[in-house]
């Protein structure tokens, strides 16, 4: 990522992985007693943490009794929330199909903030850049796990699954990419927003320095369709920024989950990445 920043060429970098490993490595996590593990064994880190969090750590972490099947269900809303702005109000209504008609918002928003407070999710927050339109932003952080493993182990789920449903393979995969994203900036002193207006323009994040470099990052699974959807996205919301009030973007990239290498297409310069090639 330094080297993007750099205006260095970072065309060629290779990756190794299929869309079966980018599976794997959902499931498994980022745990380090998980490293250089493979197969069930390899998810055994994400299940325990799991467990534990359920039956106490949620608990611990202020003193507060919390029911296990409460906290069970509202891990698996939020995993399938992954990647939205879901307000308490949302989760609730999700939950309520298996919960009772105590369940108040005000509930889930001291579920949430105590499973905030033992970092097992992370919100992005949104990113307010200078605009030449006008168009009102969102502003409300977006809900993500620290790291896709443990949405897995909320909704029981192993690789197998994921190459079965590629629709929710495409979100297990943006907490994937924005959870090394996160590393990226981390290594670099930057941080990771996104970005989403009221006209219904999305980016999926922006990799933000210090120093107001940024760049706009497209998350996608691959293929030629979705990389020209993320293409799009790019160059719109590129259009819409006010550059004699802040910089261009120091680069433009569309992280998809496979490929051979990293590239920069000719006509945009948009940079397609495969989440393999990524590092700070």
């Amino acid at each position: 990522m330094q080297a993007l920043f750099s205006g260095e060429d970072v065309t060629g970098a290779s990756s190794k992985l299929e869309l079966e490993d980018v599976c794997e490595l959902i499931c498994r996590g980022g745990w380090p007693g998980a490293l250089g593990l493979s197969g069930r064994v390899a998810r055994g880190p994400a299940k325990e943490y799991y467990s534990a969090i359920v039956e106490s750590d949620i608990s611990r972490v202020d003193k507060t009794l919390r029911d296990p099947g409460r906290v069970e269900r509202l891990m698996r809303s939020l995993a399938r929330l992954q990647g939205t702005q879901s307000s308490a109000a949302v989760i609730r209504a999700d939950m309520k199909a298996n919960d009772s008609d105590s369940l108040t918002e005000d509930t889930v928003y001291s579920y949430l903030k105590a499973l905030r407070r033992i970092f097992v999710t992370e919100d992005m927050r949104a990113w307010c850049p200078n605009l030449r339109c006008k168009t009102p932003l969102r502003t409300t952080d977006t809900r993500y796990y620290v790291d896709p493993s443990i949405a897995a182990a909320a909704m029981g789920l192993g690789p197998g699954d994921l190459m079965n449903d590629l629709p929710a393979f495409g979100l297990f995969f943006e907490t994937l990419a924005v959870r090394d994203l996160r590393t990226c900036a981390d290594a670099l002193g930057g941080s990771v927003l996104h970005y989403l207006d009221k006209s219904g323009l999305e980016c999926d994040a922006i990799l933000r320095l210090e120093n107001g470099s940024y760049g706009l990052i497209e998350i996608k699974i691959g293929g030629d369709a979705l990389v020209a959807k993320g293409v799009k996205t790019l160059e719109t919301l590129t259009a819409k920024i006010d550059t004699t009030r802040m910089p261009p973007p120091a680069f433009r990239m569309v992280l998809v989950a496979h490929g051979d290498f990293a590239y920069r297409r000719k006509d945009d310069g948009v940079i397609v990445c495969p989440i393999g090639c990524l590092r700070p």
